[in-house]
């Protein structure tokens, strides 16, 4: 296994962007509660639209959970390709969410930042992203 400056980029970004994403969570979960979370974030703020309620509640309900998850994988590096769409796609119903509400939200400070760091974890070769579990798991499989 060879750890250069590319194995080192990828490790500090997956690192900060499961970080984002995994204390969001935890945010989310252990203090807010899902069902505030859902009440709050979702239901309250999207009763007038289109989406009806039962998408509401559980996009509300889950997305802690995924964001938790998920940023908890990103950071140690298991099933990177699947905790980054995830994040993804959280991020894709944030977006949609905040210009169904504001037609020009500023996606600047919230969305844009986390979009990069998303973007490089799945664009750099998983063979450049060593310092995972993933990456472990494979070369024990070869031994």
């Amino acid at each position: 296994m060879r750890v250069d400056n590319t194995a080192w980029a990828v490790f500090f970004v997956r690192w900060v962007l499961g970080l984002i994403f995994g204390m969001a969570g935890w945010w989310k979960v252990f203090e807010l509660t899902p069902k505030i979370h859902a009440e709050r974030m979702f239901v309250e703020g999207f009763a007038e639209t289109w989406i009806p309620s039962w998408l509401l509640w559980g996009l509300g309900l889950a997305i802690p959970f995924v964001e938790l998850a998920a940023g908890a994988l990103l950071c140690v590096g298991f099933r990177v390709r699947e905790a980054a769409v995830a994040v993804g796609g959280v991020l894709v119903i944030v977006t949609y969410g905040h210009l169904l509400q504001q037609a020009l939200f500023d996606t600047t400070a919230h969305i844009f930042p986390r979009l990069v760091l998303l973007t490089f974890v799945l664009v750099i070769p998983r063979e450049r992203d060593v310092l995972t579990l993933d990456a472990w798991a494979t070369s024990r499989s070869r031994t």
